[in-house]
């Protein structure tokens, strides 16, 4: 089992600067790919991106890509997500998850086995 918790939520205006954190309990963290998803209000969940375990390959979504930057700290259990030049569209609650396995669908919520409670997010224009 493992236990996800995020922090580092908050209001930021548009051009500003984030550093949301997960924390994972569990001896295998280290063994999972992670990944970092949120959910606008009345919008479906969107993929923001994931790290595979050894931090070498990373993906991110579209609306994302250049902005943001997911990392690992294997040695503390810990995933980050840098998020740079937010914009008032990246506000939503956004969750860390971990995957067991090594799905090659690392952008699908369904590949996640554990998932965090969330953190806000909002942007202000």
């Amino acid at each position: 089992q493992v236990q996800l918790v995020e922090s580092g939520g908050g209001l930021v205006q548009a051009g500003g600067s984030l550093r949301l954190s997960c924390a994972a309990s569990g001896r295998t963290f280290n063994a999972y790919t992670m990944g970092w998803f949120r959910r606008a209000p009345g919008k479906e969940r969107e993929f923001v991106a994931a790290i595979r375990w050894r931090s070498v390959t990373t993906y991110y979504g579209d609306s994302v890509k250049g902005r943001f930057t997911i990392s690992r700290d294997n040695a503390k259990n810990s995933l980050y997500l840098q998020m740079n030049s937010l914009k008032p569209e990246d506000t939503a609650v956004y969750y860390c998850a971990a995957d067991r396995g090594y799905s090659s669908s690392y952008y699908s919520g369904s590949s996640y086995d554990y998932w965090g409670q969330g953190t806000q997010v909002t942007v202000s224009s």
